[in-house]
Parts: structure tokens; C-alpha cells; sequence
């Protein structure tokens, strides 16, 4: 079974270099009927490929897929056809490493369309096809190409607001999932992956290739490849380490129901029902005291020794200095008005 088929709509530079691609619809896992249809049109013969579709072969493309029955489909490719921008049909037979920028901006549609999870698609080598770009209200623009841009915006009387440069796009610009709350949608990269019910608050943060499973409160910042679990709650300024940042090989993760505290931290997966006291920056290194339920010392171990593990308590002993960790007896009770997203 193939992995993704979509029709898209982007943007190229004056050198016919890919900046960004759209994907209205993308299809997870295509039909059989579907890949016909792009074979019998496009002359597609299998493989990964991007194929750059004129008017009459988006067309073609449009009555091979009303014929095997994809009328959505179909009726996309039919409203492509009329477009002023560059169009690319995109089809991904095997989860191989990117060749090009639409199959990364594929990917990364994927994973903000909740088609597939962190770590459950191949990105190796995408950052290389990603150009870094100015994100403009008028869209995507080459920096080379910015200056000259803006000056025509002012000669027409308008502004050209650039919101970010970046290898990224905010998530929203493109996909917009249903059941969330983002109060800064800037803070949301394309490829995030943002489950039902989830709050993120103005300071909170999403990268690409991380994201919930659902109804967490995310104050703080989920860093690339770090997965929160369901009812998680991300505390003001607390932040979690991903493997681009130090993280080394071990894939961070937050499991269901626990929560980092503000301006806490973790560098070491955690299980279910865990809380991180405020302040509190965990390292794989970490050295940490476990106590009994009388609170007595009993071992010192490595925060790693601990990775995963459900139902921890992390704290600072604010008398010695040292991080002392024992069985979290307490539920926490997360705001359920917070959570609410309707």
C-alpha cells in the first residue's frame, strides 16, 4: 500500500525553485483507484514524485478521478486547474528520505493533519529542501527576492509585513485541526501534531515532528520529537529537551496525565501521572534521591534509572539542594474549565 497522495498548490522563486506547497486534502494510504488514475493521467510508474501539472493534465487528471470514483479528488484537481500558481501532485508509494521540497511539505501535512504521529514518517535529510523563507501576509517570498518586494508593496501604498524567517511555516497558515485552542498560532510550526481537546497559551510552543495526544494545557514548549500524552499540562516557561537540542538519542516524551511545573524541565521521558516541582530542570544525568512513603533516603540513582517510569514526584529538597523523587501518591487535578474547548 502506498504511503500519501495529494494535489497541491505553491509557491517558486524566480529561479522556478520550490519555496512552500498547500495541500488542501491529503490522502493517507491512497486507494488502488486513486494511484490508477494518477498512472493513466500523469504517466505515473511508481516511486516518489512530484509532478509540476499544467492546466491540461490537471484536466486529465480531474476526469480520471471522477471516473474511478474519487470525486473529491477530482474536484480539486478541477479548481487547480484554474490556478495562477505553480501546481504539484504529489505521490509518496514508499517512506523513504525526501527528495524534494513538495515531499517534505507533504510530510509535514501529514503529521498537522493527524494522518500519522511523531516518529511514525521519515524526515532524515528534510532541512536540506526546506529553504529558509520570509513569511509574509502576501505569502512565501525568497529573501533574495524580498527587498525588491517590499519596495513594490510601497509603491502601490501597501504594506508587506514579514511575520517570520524561517525553514517553517505557522501550522495554521495550512492546517488547522479540529477541537484545539492556539492563542498564538506563530508558535505552532507546520508538522506539529496537536491533538483533540488541546490548549496552547500564548507562550506555548509546538514544533515540527512533536505535538499531544489531546486535552493538555501546553504553557510551556514541546521541542521536535517530543510526544505529550493525554491530559498533560505544560506549566508557564517549563520546556522539554528534544533529540536536536541535546537530547542525544533518547526520544523525550511526557506520558498521560502528568504535569511539569513552571519553569520546569526534563531531559528523560516520562511515564503516566508524574509531576516535575516548578523550577526544577531534569537531566538524564541527574543525580536523584529516592525516599520512602516516611520520606527517608534510600538510593541514589540517575534521573535516566527513572526514564518512564509512571507515577514519580520530582522535587528540590530546598534546604540541601538535592532532587529527590518518590512515589506520587497525589492525583493531579487539572482545570477541566481551562480544558474545555467548546
Amino acid at each position: 500500500m502506498s504511503l500519501a497522495f495529494a494535489i497541491g498548490v505553491g509557491t517558486k522563486n524566480q529561479k522556478s525553485e520550490w519555496l512552500e506547497v498547500f495541500y488542501a486534502q491529503p490522502i493517507h494510504q491512497p486507494s488502488d483507484s486513486l494511484l490508477s488514475a494518477a498512472k493513466e493521467a500523469l504517466g505515473y510508474e511508481g516511486g516518489n514524485q512530484a509532478i509540476e501539472a499544467s492546466s491540461d493534465t490537471l484536466e486529465a487528471l480531474a476526469t480520471a478521478l471522477n471516473n474511478n470514483g474519487e470525486s473529491e479528488q477530482a474536484a480539486i484537481a478541477s479548481a487547480a486547474k484554474a490556478s495562477n500558481s505553480p501546481v504539484v501532485v504529489t505521490i509518496l508509494e514508499e517512506d523513504l528520505q525526501s527528495a524534494t521540497t513538495p515531499e517534505v511539505y507533504l510530510k509535514l501535512h501529514l503529521l498537522s493533519h493527524r494522518l500519522v504521529k511523531p516518529h511514525g514518517i521519515n524526515l532524515n535529510g528534510m532541512f536540506g529542501l526546506l529553504p529558509n523563507v520570509a513569511w509574509t501576509n502576501k505569502g512565501a517570498i525568497d529573501l533574495t527576492e524580498l527587498n525588491a518586494k517590499q519596495l513594490e508593496a510601497r509603491l502601490n501604498g501597501e504594506l508587506l509585513a514579514v511575520k517570520s524567517v524561517d525553514k517553517f511555516p505557522p501550522m495554521t497558515d495550512y492546517v488547522v485541526p479540529s477541537g484545539v485552542r492556539i492563542a498564538a498560532t506563530s508558535r505552532v510550526r507546520l508538522g506539529a501534531y496537536i491533538g483533540e481537546g488541546t490548549t496552547i497559551m500564548h507562550e506555548g510552543f509546538v514544533n515540527f515532528n512533536a505535538g499531544t495526544e489531546g486535552t493538555s494545557m501546553i504553557e510551556g514548549r514541546i521541542s521536535a520529537g517530543v510526544m505529550i500524552g493525554e491530559g498533560s499540562d505544560l506549566g508557564g516557561g517549563c520546556s522539554t529537551m528534544g533529540t536536536l537540542s541535546g537530547g542525544g538519542n533518547m526520544v523525550i516524551s511526557v506520558g498521560a496525565n502528568c504535569l511539569l511545573g513552571a519553569n520546569a524541565g526534563i531531559g528523560i521521558p516520562l511515564g503516566d501521572r508524574c509531576t516535575v516541582e516548578a523550577g526544577l530542570y531534569i537531566t538524564a544525568g541527574t543525580k536523584v534521591m529516592m525516599l520512602d512513603d516516611q520520606n527517608n533516603a534510600v538510593e541514589t540513582v540517575k534521573a535516566r534509572d527513572l526514564a518512564g517510569k509512571s507515577d514519580l514526584l520530582f522535587r528540590r529538597n530546598s534546604v540541601n539542594g538535592q532532587v529527590e523523587c518518590k512515589t506520587n501518591k497525589t492525583a493531579i487535578e487539572l482545570n477541566e474549565e481551562l480544558h474545555a474547548n467548546n
